[in-house]
């Protein structure tokens, strides 16, 4: 890697870079479509705006504010641990390594705009009405209590169960259908990378450190 381009610069910059899409993405979403609104691009890809109140890729577990601060603290605490590995003079990790963790990185970033600033400076939006930016104090939530924006929905195979088949026979079936945003992209982009490129180097790590 050129020395212009250390490991601290390059997660500074994908965080900074995937932090930008998202947020354009989904001020652009939230402010031209109305809730549930779609935009067929294939029969397998739409853009279908909805919003998340719980966690990734549309699942609702705990309560809202609980969750926005548990990612903040999970934030900070990727954060620290980056920081901490891009500063190492001795037993460099990799770069891809870099880049999967400032991909979670900015995944959780992203997220947490939504949640913490979404329901202070936007309108409510509804089936009926596209939001708008509003004063801050006047939106739909308070502080901590927005709603994550999503719309990348795959249906990729839209079809209904067999007749035959016993207790599922004739049900509609659709093949992944979680709607998601840029920052869950990245956030599984990197975990799956981490686990794919890296489990094995990390096992490694963990066994050199020890001994």
């Amino acid at each position: 890697m050129k020395k212009w381009l250390t490991q601290g610069r390059l997660a500074a910059l994908i965080v900074f870079l995937v932090l930008v899409i998202d947020q354009v993405i989904k001020i652009a979403v939230k402010t031209n479509m109305a809730l549930h609104e779609n935009i067929r691009v294939t029969d397998w890809f739409y853009i279908y705006f909805t919003e998340n109140p719980g966690m990734a890729f549309g699942l609702e577990i705990f309560a809202k504010l609980f969750l926005t601060l548990f990612r903040i603290v999970a934030v900070i605490l990727i954060t620290w641990y980056l920081v901490s590995i891009v500063r190492r003079k001795e037993r460099r990790v990799a770069n891809g390594y870099v880049v999967c963790l400032a991909l979670i990185l900015a995944g959780a970033v992203g997220n947490i705009i939504d949640c913490v600033f979404y329901g202070e400076i936007f309108s409510e939006s509804t089936p009926f009405q596209v939001a708008t930016w509003t004063p801050i104090g006047e939106g739909y939530a308070d502080w901590l209590h927005g709603k994550v924006v999503d719309m990348f929905y795959f249906p990729i195979i839209d079809t209904y169960w067999p007749q035959w088949m016993p207790w599922v026979g004739g049900d509609h079936f659709i093949f992944f259908s979680p709607i998601f945003n840029f920052a869950d992209a990245s956030i599984s982009c990197g975990i799956i990378a981490l686990l794919i490129f890296y489990s094995r180097y990390l096992n490694t790590k963990e066994e050199h450190e020890k001994k």
